[in-house]
């Protein structure tokens, strides 16, 4: 399972490690959330999944800056608070049965993920790698 793994070779391994437990971990919390996808609204690169319960949702509409549960440390999260990395929200979008949301937001810092590539900038969005032809991750 890939929470056993240390964040090294999760976040920058060549094995393919995916979590499928993820959702049911999230299940097992005592927050309500919802998953939010965040998007570059220039570019449309999707930048990071998240969740989100409704004290983030209000904090997101009330600040212009994406906020969110964390599901790990049970708390709010707000994107940039530590990193200087905000995502300012331009639309916040509905989903046809309201249990998803996509946020389009405008990166104001150096980048969405915390993350950084070999030259030491964070990287702008969390999917920079994809499953090669021999099931491994290769870098993109």
């Amino acid at each position: 399972m890939a929470s056993s793994l240390g964040s090294d070779h999760l976040e920058e391994g060549s094995k393919e490690s995916l979590d499928f437990s993820k959702l049911r971990q999230i299940a097992g919390i005592q927050e309500d959330v919802l998953p939010v996808v965040v998007q570059d609204s220039s570019t449309q690169e999707v930048l990071i999944l998240a969740y989100i319960n409704r004290l983030a949702l209000d904090e997101s509409l009330k600040t212009g800056i994406a906020t969110f549960w964390s599901t790990s440390r049970n708390e709010l999260w707000v994107k940039g608070a530590t990193s200087g990395n905000a995502l300012g929200i331009d639309e916040i979008r509905v989903n046809c049965e309201q249990n998803s949301l996509v946020f389009l937001v405008t990166p104001r810092g150096g980048g969405a993920c915390h993350t950084k590539d070999v030259d030491g900038q964070y990287r702008t969005g969390c999917y920079y790698r994809c499953i090669d032809d021999a099931g491994g991750l290769e870098f993109i």
